[in-house]
């Protein structure tokens, strides 16, 4: 080995050297998943709730299951701890929330929900004000979808209409939920 050869190869990137081995980066995709739906609005209730309904109909639809489902009223306590409670449960592998991602005083999804987050997920935000643009335009500057990772579960929080809650879901969490969770879930394997 020379003076500045750490063993990585030419693209240094040591045990991630794609181009020596055979390496399956999805081997841990949870094939179905175990989904908390948490709504936080002061003004609806779980009978009476669009952005909720189409979540789980987008979830179940793709072979997922709605393991719990809840409703609480826009306080930054009842939010953290349901999502807490939530990430706790052995049925959930993955949180998703509706509501409370705006920038009225009573919007306090992201104040409680970060808190809580091991592993930020910035590019899940990015992404849906990017796909959100089109059909809001620059109204999407005061959307605060966040997602993170808490107690290695993927949490995700999208706002409270039914057009975001149904485009969050489809377009994004359906397709990255299985493979973050898998790898998000990966530690507890080998604790077994």
């Amino acid at each position: 080995m020379g003076e500045n050869d750490n063993g990585a190869g030419a693209g240094g990137h040591g045990d991630h050297d794609h181009g020596t081995h055979d390496h399956d980066h999805h081997r841990h995709d949870a094939a179905e998943l175990g989904v908390a739906v948490l709504t936080i609005s002061s003004s609806r209730s779980l009978d009476d709730d669009p952005a909720g309904d189409a979540i789980e109909s987008v979830l179940e639809g793709t072979g997922h299951e709605v393991t719990i489902r809840e409703l609480v009223t826009d306080e930054y306590d009842g939010v953290q701890d349901a999502v807490d409670r939530f990430v706790e449960r052995d049925d959930t592998d993955c949180v998703v929330t509706t509501g409370g991602t705006g920038v009225t005083p009573d919007d306090v999804t992201a104040e409680a929900v970060e808190p809580l987050f091991d592993k930020r997920l910035p590019g899940f935000g990015e992404l849906f004000r990017t796909l959100s643009y089109e059909e809001i335009g620059t109204k999407v500057v005061g959307t605060r979808a966040v997602a993170g990772v808490a107690d290695g579960v993927p949490v995700f929080c999208l706002p409270g209409s039914e057009n975001a809650a149904r485009l969050g879901t489809g377009d994004i969490i359906i397709e990255e939920a299985p493979h973050l969770a898998g790898l998000a879930g990966r530690g507890e394997e080998s604790e077994e």
